[in-house]
């Protein structure tokens, strides 16, 4: 989760919201991805889906079996069904994400009966420090907005 956090604040270094995510197979990571938004100008370009096309092109294989993803917040729908779809294995997730998670706190797509792959998902590793880190960055967010329409 250590390198997570790293590049959740490379991403915050970026003036993007602090996502960051890491994908190890073994014991070597194979995949890093971080929130790029607003940077890329894409929808997709989530810390998950970054690290799964980084991890998928490494491995040679889209299938990412016998690998464990480490993200510091609660995956939205669209990375949760890319996460089932790439067939990792486990999930460590920072912080929950109570307005889009769904890995558990809206609902959980990484443990339907009705998918052909369901997901280990352990939670609140770290979460602490990945909580502060998003909770700082909105917090300064609202403090320039706040300052930007004061001085406009």
């Amino acid at each position: 989760m250590k390198k997570a956090l790293a590049q959740a604040k490379r991403a915050a270094a970026a003036g993007e919201v602090p996502i960051g995510c890491v994908i190890v197979c073994g014991d070597k990571i194979v995949g890093r991805g971080c929130n790029m938004r607003n940077t890329r100008k894409s929808t997709l370009a989530h810390a998950e889906i970054t690290a799964i096309d980084r991890a998928s092109r490494k491995l040679g294989d889209w299938r990412l079996e016998g690998c464990t993803m480490y993200v510091t917040l609660e995956p939205c729908q669209m990375c949760s069904g890319a996460i089932v779809q790439s067939r990792i294995d486990r999930v460590v997730i920072g912080a929950k994400n109570p307005k889009a998670g769904c890995a558990g706190s809206i609902l959980n797509l990484l443990d339907m009966d009705e998918f052909n792959h369901r997901v280990e998902i352990t939670n609140g590793v770290m979460e602490t420090e990945c909580s502060a880190l998003l909770k700082d960055f909105f917090k300064d967010l609202r403090i320039r907005i706040k300052d930007e329409k004061g001085n406009g």
